[in-house]
C-alpha cells in the first residue's frame, strides 16, 4: 500500500469510526481534519536514526498531519527516509528549513545539535517538536525558550509521558486523595544494563555518506575512538548527555510532574557521585551515577547504572534505598508516610509500606497522544494546552544538565561530605551502601579512587547560575564552547 493510498484509508477509516463512535478516544479528532487534505500539517524531520524514524512513523500516521521533507548529514539515511515517506529529501537541515511545505519540523537529531535546529526551525516560522533532552548545556535551553517567546511558536519536547492520563489519575490519588499520606521523598531509577563501546588505537573513520562538518555543527572537530559512529555519540560529551540526558530525563520529568506537580524548578543543591567504571572503553559519561538533589522541598535522590549485576550475569543492580521492595528499573519511586507509589512508563503501581498493592494505574498510547497535544496546540495556537511546553522541558533536563556538570567538576569521594548534604536522611545513605553492594563484584571499592564525587554545588533556580563555593568550575561547564558558524546566539 502506498503512503498515498495508506493516508487516504486511515483517514476514511477515521471519519467512520468517527461516526460510530467507535474511535477511542486518545485519536478522536474533528471529522472535518480528518478528511481535509488541505488541513495537514506538513511536517519536516531532522535527523532519521531510530528515533526519528519513530518519530516520521508516527507523524505521517497522524490524522491531520503529513511528513513532507527530511534532513540528515547521513545521506544513505536522508535518502531511505524520503522514499519510504514520499518526502522531499535534504542533507542540510537548513535545506529542509527553506521548504514551504513544512510547517513543523521534529528534532531528532544527536543532542548537540537540538537547541541550534530548534531557533533556526522557529527563525524560519516553523514550530518544533524536539526530543529530549531539550539541550545539551543549561545555557542554549534557556535560549531555546527565549526564542519560543519571541517568535511565539508551538514548541513541544519529547517526554511523551506527559501526554499519558495515567499521569494525571496518579497526581489526584496522591496529592487530592492522599491515599498514601503526605510524599516524605521521591526516588528515580535508571538501572539499564548496556555494553562497552570500545575504544580503538586509532581514530574512527568517518562514514563515506556522511557530511561531517554538518553533523558535527556546534560540536568541536574531535577525534572518535568508539567502535561505532551512530548512536554511542550519547556518551561522548562533545555530542551526548550519557545516560542521565538519555534515560535520567524521562524519569527526572515524571518525579517534577507527579511528585511535585511542577511547583519546583531545577535544584537548590547538588551532590553527585559516580563514575564510568569496568569498560575501560572510550566514553565520556559515567556508567555508574547516584545523585541527590535538594529542591527546598521534600528529598530527591536517582539510582543510574549500566552495569550487569555481576561479571558475566544478566540484570540490572538493586537499589532498595530503605524499603521493602525495588523501584522500577525505569521508573521512579514517591515514598509516602502510607506507603509508595511505583511509577514508570505505561504502569503505576501504589503498595502499603509493607510493599502490598493497594491500586494499579494503567498508561495510555502515549506516542500517539504526545503527537496529537503538539498537532492540536498548533491549529489552536494555544503553547499553554502543551503537555511538555518547551519551558517545562528546559526545567526537566536542567536537572540532567546539573547533574552531569556536577560529575564532571567531582573528585576523590568523601564519606563526610555524603552525610553532610543530609545527615538524617536515611534512603541517600542506603542508596549509598547499595551502590557499594553492587560494585563489589567486579573488584571496586567506594574509595577505590574510580568512583569520583563533587563538592556539594549551590545553584541558583533564578539565575539559572553556580553560586558560592566551587561554583567557576561549574559555571563554566553551562554553557559550551561553538564550532565558527554553528553557534547557539543570545536570544532576549
Amino acid at each position: 500500500m502506498s503512503n498515498s493510498t495508506r493516508r487516504s484509508f486511515l483517514k476514511t477509516t477515521a471519519t467512520a469510526a468517527l461516526a460510530t463512535g467507535s474511535l477511542p478516544a486518545l485519536s478522536k479528532i474533528a471529522s472535518a481534519q480528518a478528511v481535509n487534505k488541505n488541513s495537514e500539517i506538513g511536517i519536516g524531520v531532522i535527523g532519521l536514526g531510530g528515533r526519528g524514524n519513530a518519530l516520521a512513523q508516527g507523524f505521517q500516521s497522524a490524522v491531520g498531519a503529513n511528513v513532507v521533507a527530511v534532513a540528515d548529514p547521513d545521506e544513505k539515511h536522508a535518502s531511505d527516509a524520503a522514499k519510504r515517506y514520499e518526502a522531499a529529501s535534504y542533507k542540510d537541515l537548513r535545506k529542509l528549513l527553506d521548504d514551504p511545505n513544512v510547517d513543523a519540523v521534529a528534532i531528532a537529531t544527536c543532542n548537540h545539535w537540538h537547541c541550534l535546529a530548534a531557533i533556526w526551525a522557529m527563525e524560519a516560522g516553523k514550530d518544533v517538536y524536539v526530543e529530549k533532552p531539550l539541550s545539551h548545556s543549561q545555557w542554549e535551553g534557556r535560549q531555546v525558550v527565549n526564542a519560543a517567546r519571541k517568535y511565539n511558536k508551538i514548541v513541544q519536547l519529547g517526554t511523551q509521558q506527559r501526554s499519558d492520563p495515567m499521569q494525571a489519575e496518579a497526581k489526584k490519588f496522591l496529592h487530592e486523595e492522599k491515599a498514601l499520606g503526605n510524599i516524605i521523598y521521591a526516588q528515580a531509577n535508571r538501572l539499564g544494563p548496556r555494553a562497552s563501546i570500545g575504544k580503538r588505537d586509532t581514530p574512527l573513520p568517518i562514514p563515506k555518506e556522511v557530511d561531517y562538518d554538518l553533523w558535527l555543527g556546534p560540536a568541536q572537530d574531535e577525534p572518535i575512538y568508539r567502535n561505532k559512529f551512530h548512536y554511542d555519540w550519547h556518551w561522548d560529551w562533545n555530542t551526548g548527555s550519557g545516560e542521565m540526558g538519555n534515560w535520567g530525563v524521562h524519569v527526572l520529568d515524571d518525579v517534577r510532574n507527579v511528585a511535585y506537580q511542577d511547583s519546583v524548578t531545577t535544584p537548590k543543591r547538588i551532590l553527585s557521585c559516580g563514575g564510568r567504571v569496568v569498560w575501560n572503553d572510550a566514553g565520556d559519561s559515567p556508567n555508574v551515577h547516584y545523585v541527590y538533589f535538594d529542591t527546598g522541598s521534600f528529598p530527591t535522590i536517582i539510582a543510574l547504572s549500566n552495569l550487569n549485576k555481576a561479571p558475566g550475569e544478566r540484570g540490572g543492580w538493586s537499589s532498595k534505598a530503605d524499603r521493602p521492595m525495588n523501584g522500577p528499573s525505569s521508573g521512579y519511586v514517591v515514598a509516602c508516610e502510607g506507603g509508595y507509589y511505583l511509577g514508570q512508563r505505561g504502569k503505576g503501581v501504589a503498595v502499603d509500606k509493607d510493599g502490598k498493592e493497594i491500586k494499579v494505574f494503567k498508561g495510555g498510547d502515549i506516542n500517539t497522544l504526545h503527537k496529537k497535544n503538539f498537532l492540536d496546540a498548533i491549529k489552536s495556537r494555544d503553547r499553554d494546552s502543551l503537555n511538555a511546553e518547551v519551558e517545562t522541558g528546559h526545567i526537566s533536563t536542567g536537572w540532567c544538565n546539573l547533574a552531569n556538570v556536577a560529575s564532571r567538576v567531582g573528585g576523590a569521594y568523601d564519606a563526610e561530605t555524603v552525610r553532610s548534604i543530609a545527615p538524617d536522611f536515611k534512603p541517600w545513605h542506603m542508596l549509598q551502601e547499595n551502590m557499594r553492594e553492587n560494585l563489589k563484584p567486579f573488584g571496586i571499592t567506594i574509595n577505590s579512587g574510580e568512583i569520583k564525587m563533587s563538592p556539594i554545588l549551590t545553584h541558583n533556580p533564578e539565575t539559572e547560575q553556580f553560586e558560592g563555593d566551587h561554583a567557576y568550575g561549574a559555571n563554566e561547564l553551562l554553557k559550551r564552547q561553538y564550532r565558527e558558524g554553528y553557534e547557539v546566539k543570545e536570544i532576549s
